[in-house]
């Protein structure tokens, strides 16, 4: 059996030192590496939200190439909670240019926040607050309220996959949606 000694930390740079060569150098190769870690959470986070495996190994790519121009714009304080994030809003986006779910509806409840926070025309920042508000609803709500939206499921689908009768679930949706609303007009999603 051979030993191999340990390793030193000098040579295996920190997250945030890869990050700090990239945005000095430029070179792809740091950026390659630092990502080259996280490829497996990222595929998880795409397979979750696309549930196709190619659809999702094409993901990976391509939000690598999203991860060239939007590290160097952005404050990246924990690049493991920050790249989830993006990987997650990449899928969204994606779900939503396909049609996946019903946009028009989801923005309907949310055309008020939009009107109270007029500087929020940014895709990835309305994503994001939507996503936090979803974070606040309850279970119940929460589950309810992305099989219904994100993944086209009707009343009855969702009172077969959850046990909730057909009358719950539609409560669900319904407080889900008003409570959503409440919290984009209040918080923004903060």
């Amino acid at each position: 059996m051979i030993w191999s000694k340990p390793k030193d930390k000098h040579h295996n740079p920190t997250d945030e030192q890869l990050l700090q060569q990239y945005r000095e150098t430029g070179e792809l190769d740091i950026l390659g590496r630092l990502y080259e870690q996280y490829m497996p959470l990222v595929y998880g986070v795409c397979l979750k939200y696309l549930q196709d495996e190619e659809q999702s190994k094409d993901a990976v790519m391509q939000i690598f190439e999203e991860l060239i121009v939007k590290v160097t714009r952005h404050e990246v304080k924990q690049f493991r909670g920050w790249l989830y994030v993006l990987s997650r809003n990449y899928c969204l986006m994606q779900l939503r240019g396909e049609k996946k779910y019903e946009t028009v509806a989801i923005d309907d409840v949310m055309e008020s926040a939009f009107v109270l926070h007029p500087d929020t025309d940014d895709k990835e920042e309305y994503l994001n607050a939507l996503q936090r508000c979803m974070e606040k609803l309850n279970e119940a709500q929460r589950q309810s309220v992305e099989l219904f939206y994100l993944r086209e499921q009707c009343y009855k689908e969702i009172a077969e996959k959850t046990g909730y009768t057909l009358n719950e679930v539609k409560s669900f949706i319904q407080n889900g949606k008003r409570n959503l609303k409440i919290c984009m007009e209040k918080h923004g999603g903060r």
